[in-house]
């Protein structure tokens, strides 16, 4: 799991409970938490909850947006596509994670493909990265060999393959837009 500031509501404002709820809502074990250094991420209150989970956190160096390149890509291609780039008010969380968790989350892990690097090493050493596979999550999660080792206690591959059916994946994108327009609607008539 990977988080920065701009994303911290979605993780609840980094509180246990917070915490908690995301960590429920992913179907794989969390082993490591790599964020940024901000003071919502490194505090003790953060410190002694990932203690507890037996979660492993690393941050990454000031400045160096390239250390967090997962979420800086998840940030640009999905939070800033589907929240945008303005400030939302702290008060404004737990709408926002309802629909992260409820409609984004799932739309995003089992209906919305996404690139797949390839990596080489070429003659002279370097690393050589291609995108030529595109899949769900949840597909490269099954490519994986013994794919319910990675899963949470409680979860099986056939309850993940169960909710992916569930939807197709357009009906999938046209729920979530629809919750957004919502959540849109909520967010400005409270403003």
């Amino acid at each position: 799991m990977a988080g920065d500031r701009r994303n911290a509501a979605h993780l609840g404002g980094l509180s246990g409970a917070g915490f908690r709820a995301h960590a429920a809502s992913v179907p794989f074990r969390i082993l490591g938490f790599h964020t940024d250094n901000g003071s919502e991420f490194i505090n003790k209150t953060v410190a002694q909850l990932l203690d507890k989970l037996r979660v492993e956190q690393t941050k990454s160096r000031p400045r160096q947006s390239g250390d967090n390149g997962l979420v800086e890509t998840k940030n640009g291609a999905v939070i800033r596509k589907h929240i945008g780039y303005g400030y939302i008010d702290a008060g404004h969380a737990d709408r926002i994670n309802s629909f992260y968790r409820e409609f984004l989350n799932p739309y995003l892990n089992y209906h919305r493909p996404c690139a797949q690097a390839d990596v080489k090493i070429d003659e002279k050493g370097r690393k050589r990265v291609s995108y030529k596979r595109y899949q769900t999550p949840l597909e490269t999660l099954l490519a994986l060999d013994k794919p319910a080792r990675y899963l949470r206690k409680g979860l099986s591959i056939n309850t993940l393959k169960h909710i992916a059916a569930a939807l197709s994946d357009t009906e999938a994108a046209r729920r979530m837009q629809q919750a957004k327009a919502r959540l849109f609607d909520q967010l400005r008539r409270s403003a």
